[in-house]
């Protein structure tokens, strides 16, 4: 029998709404936290196949739910590039040597997935075998246009000031740069799905920034050509953050599923793309820090706004915070598995 997750994605009926959360690994689980200092640090937990197997599986031990997402990081590939990645506590990710000028894109290569990225598709064969076929599991890569903000800026930003200059001031130089990101990650998924993942997911964290044309040209567009250069029939997902403007065209990628951030009202999503794609989303991870009377009544409203029909995957509108007690996660889960049962009969 095939997962409910993969049955919403192709807009199959199931028994009742599947539900993952974007970094339901992490540090709101004391688990977590205990491997991430046994690990020592953060990279060196993501580079280990055997410690990242042991993070993804982490929730699934605690929680119902219908996918497990690889523990890795959307930076991996430009790493692999010998830009030199560091995470710092409290700071965030940073580069050694960011991209200071257009003329530095001649030096970048495309990454050998099953060599300077081999710890990911190492990771992603340890844990399908451990997972044994019981759930799914989610691959994911960052966006072009997401991994190029960092890496012209050197890690992470609110303004964007460098990626933009460059992206209006080179728009040629800029535009190799996203054909060869979206190579690298049309490679790196490919062999994430090689390896054994059953869907994949192409994190746009960024890309809500842009003006539509700039958005068009520099995020969407290599997006779907990696949808395009997918080499198996596994269902894909384009998330962009703040992309509620440009759903009709997200769904004209190729994409299985359109992820949802919490400021986009799931009936209108529905309405507007939701007999072309599966929709994922879109509770506010702040809703989780509510009693649970709360959180089940915010649950309710976004199954009912949803309503009736196939192709809904419960998630969060972004990736759950630090704080967040699993008590909540749990009061979550299992409402959206008893209350979505009314609409799928």
């Amino acid at each position: 029998m095939q997962a409910r997750f993969l049955s919403a994605l192709k807009r199959e009926p199931v028994d009742c709404t599947p539900v993952w959360l974007m970094r339901q690994a992490g540090r709101y689980l004391p688990e977590y936290r205990a491997t991430r200092e046994r690990a020592g640090d953060f990279l060196t937990l993501c580079k280990t196949p055997e410690l990242a197997c042991e993070v993804t599986l982490q929730p699934l031990a605690r929680f119902p739910f219908d996918a497990a997402i690889l523990f890795s990081d959307i930076l991996t590939i430009p790493d692999a590039m010998g830009l030199g990645l560091s995470i710092e506590e409290g700071v965030g990710p940073r580069f050694k040597q960011r991209l200071e000028h257009p003329a530095d894109v001649a030096r970048l290569g495309i990454p050998d997935p099953e060599r300077e990225l081999k710890y990911v598709t190492d990771a992603v064969r340890l844990i399908k075998r451990e997972l044994g076929g019981r759930t799914p599991l989610i691959g994911f890569a960052g966006s072009p246009w997401t991994l190029a903000t960092y890496m012209i800026e050197g890690g992470g930003d609110r303004e964007f000031v460098r990626a933009k200059s460059w992206l209006y001031g080179a728009p040629e130089v800029f535009a190799k740069l996203q054909d060869l990101l979206a190579e690298a990650v049309t490679q790196y998924l490919n062999a994430q799905i090689a390896a054994g993942v059953d869907a994949v997911m192409i994190f746009d964290t960024w890309g809500g920034v842009l003006s539509t044309d700039a958005y068009q040209t520099y995020s969407l567009a290599p997006m779907a050509k990696i949808v395009r250069g997918l080499s198996a029939q596994v269902p894909s997902i384009i998330f962009t953050k703040g992309g509620g403007l440009w759903l009709e065209q997200i769904a004209a990628s190729g994409c299985a599923g359109v992820g949802l951030d919490w400021s986009v009202d799931i009936a209108d999503a529905k309405q507007r793309i939701g007999a072309q794609v599966a929709l994922q989303g879109n509770l506010d991870p702040a809703v989780l820090r509510a009693p649970h009377a709360v959180i089940e009544q915010e649950v309710d409203r976004i199954l009912t706004r949803f309503g009736t029909g196939p192709g809904h995957v419960f998630n969060l509108g972004h990736g759950i915070t630090p704080d967040i007690e699993p008590d909540a996660v749990a009061a979550m889960v299992e409402r959206v598995h008893a209350s979505s049962r009314q609409y799928h009969r």
